[in-house]
């Protein structure tokens, strides 16, 4: 099965035929529970109504509590270089509807980069799910609700199907259940809709995701820019990778992996190391860097 969602391509598989339409099933349960959770392109989100709610505290529903803690979670794993408080800088880079709908060209942003204002400032109590967001701090889910759904997906179709399941939602992978004889072949490539890939690997179980400034690009002023934000500036990464692949125990952690290599830039490669995640970097000339006995 595959569809077009969130401006990406959805894509679902699984070992037995018998199980796709009670894995479908749970494809569009999730999607449509994430968007309705998630989405700051929806007026009547619940992300969006926590940033009307802002300064006092509120009780979130369990799938944003699941997919704010996930992103809280990606922020101090590293140091806050995915920080899920870049919403105010994306949509000053022209980010501020859904990619689909977006002009490809226009003017420059009125305001100059600012620095988002920091995850730690997010008042979260997982116990009770409520979240205080300060005054004028808007949140940007949108990566790793996407790898979080990812997640979802593929482990809830797994339990209810009993087989193995893949879901790849734009380059954000997880499989779930019995891998098939030889695993699971993926193709990797700069733009996860390519005809062609960069090379096949195998994955048996976990998250593989791909990050990389290749697609959803567009211009403002002359200048081109992309999706993925650096919040220590709140512009876009000055970074020497064009593309980054990690391999991890879910999704989540693939993507908030893959996200933070693009943002590191250099340091990228001996931060990976350090995190013992396989990886794999293509710079902007095609130079390729491979970490934690990536293709062994």
């Amino acid at each position: 099965m595959e569809l077009h969602v969130w401006g990406t391509t959805a894509a679902l598989t699984v070992t037995d035929p018998a199980a796709l339409p009670a894995a479908e099933r749970v494809l569009l349960r999730e999607l449509a529970a994430v968007d309705a959770a998630c989405s700051r392109f929806r007026a009547d989100s619940e992300i969006s109504r926590l940033h009307s709610a802002a300064g006092a505290p509120v009780r979130v529903g369990p799938v944003l509590a699941a997919a704010l803690g996930v992103s809280l979670r990606a922020a101090q794993l590293t140091n806050g270089v995915v920080d899920p408080t870049v919403g105010n800088a994306v949509e000053a880079l022209g980010y501020a509807v859904d990619f689909a709908a977006m002009a490809p060209d226009g003017p420059a942003p009125v305001a100059a980069p600012q620095p988002a204002p920091g995850w730690w400032r997010v008042g979260w109590d997982p116990s009770t799910s409520e979240v205080l967001l300060p005054r004028g701090v808007r949140l940007d889910l949108g990566a790793t609700a996407k790898a979080l759904a990812a997640d979802r997906i593929a482990q809830q179709a797994a339990r209810d199907g009993g087989c193995g399941v893949l879901v790849d939602l734009g380059g954000d992978v997880r499989v779930a259940g019995p891998a098939p004889d030889g695993g699971w072949r993926l193709g990797v490539a700069d733009d996860h809709t390519a005809e062609e890939t960069d090379l096949v690997v195998t994955l048996d179980a976990g998250g593989l995701a791909t990050s990389g400034t290749a697609r959803r690009r567009w211009r403002r002023g002359g200048r081109e820019l992309h999706h993925i934000v650096d919040p220590r500036t709140g512009d876009v990464p000055d970074s020497p990778w064009r593309t980054a692949t990690v391999a991890a125990a879910s999704c989540v952690d693939a993507n908030t992996a893959s996200t933070a290599a693009i943002v590191m830039g250099a340091h990228a490669p001996v931060w990976l190391e350090q995190c013992g995640l396989p990886a794999r970097l293509v710079d902007l000339h095609d130079r390729v860097v491979t970490t934690a006995g990536w293709g062994a």
